[in-house]
């Protein structure tokens, strides 16, 4: 994975990040691909044990929208238009799940991500698609959070 520049814990964070125990760990210029890892929350979590269905797109989302704002050096985030998602597994409490997003193709009205979730061995537990549009990144002065 190549450096990048812009990265999110300079204090840019939003705070959904603590919610999702996000970590970035890095960006691959070459495959416009993020690396994230997640440590699941217990809040995150059902009776079952497991992260609730609607909140696996906020992972998924997460590392999808952290490519597109890597592949534009933090200049622009997507804004989603649509999501579509499959659960394949389940996410449990304190496990640490690795984040893959892509940008399959970054068009200056439109914008595909694809994003995955596996566990530390691999195993995939959940994939998604969005089509987003490209905004310029807000700050957190700008949202009035910062």
């Amino acid at each position: 994975m190549s450096e990048y520049q812009y990265h999110p814990s300079d204090g840019a964070d939003s705070p959904h990040s603590a919610l999702l125990g996000s970590e970035f760990v890095g960006f691959d210029e070459e495959t416009a691909t993020a690396t994230m890892r997640f440590t699941v929350q217990k809040q995150m979590t059902t009776w079952r044990g497991g992260v609730q269905g609607g909140l696996v797109a906020g992972y998924l989302d997460d590392v999808m929208g952290y490519a597109y704002v890597a592949m534009t050096g933090g200049e622009q985030a997507p804004l989603n238009l649509e999501i579509s998602m499959q659960l394949l597994g389940l996410l449990p409490e304190g496990a640490t799940i690795i984040g893959k997003g892509r940008v399959v193709r970054g068009g200056r009205r439109v914008i595909f991500l694809e994003g995955e979730l596996l566990t530390e061995e691999g195993q995939m537990l959940a994939r998604a698609t969005s089509t987003a549009i490209p905004t310029m990144r807000p700050t957190p002065t700008e949202t009035g959070m910062g």
